[in-house]
């Protein structure tokens, strides 16, 4: 039986709001599946938190409201972090990214997540 996790969009309004909400969503209150880019991809691959039987679908509704709010101004909020607890030899990829952020231009904070599910668990995301 596939369960289904339903992620509310109007809650998502930075990627801090998506890792609440999607732990809610499949763990409950307080609930982890991920708080960093790298732990999301992590939990979407097996174990941490995904479901054991691996038959579930992530249906992200009013996910238009979240992909305003997790555009380029939060993806440059997200970077102006990164930047600072980045090894210093990355420090040029990521000011370059946020210079493209900042000027409107560039993949956002909501195109690394549905990569992130194309990538690592293609098929279980429903944008509605």
């Amino acid at each position: 039986m596939t369960v289904t996790y339903v992620l509310d969009g109007t809650r998502i309004e930075t990627l801090e709001d998506f890792w609440r909400v999607i732990g809610e969503a499949v763990e409950g209150p307080d609930g982890y599946f991920g708080r960093s880019l790298d732990a999301f991809a992590d939990c979407l691959s097996g174990g941490f938190g995904t479901p054991d039987d691996r038959d579930f679908v992530v249906e992200w509704r009013d996910h238009q409201v979240s992909r305003g709010h997790l555009g380029h101004p939060e993806t440059a909020r997200q970077l102006e972090i990164r930047l600072t607890r980045c090894h210093p030899e990355n420090r040029p990829y990521v000011s370059a990214d946020l210079a493209e952020a900042r000027a409107g231009r560039g993949a956002t904070a909501f195109d690394w997540l549905i990569e992130i599910f194309e990538q690592r668990a293609p098929g279980v995301l429903s944008l509605r």
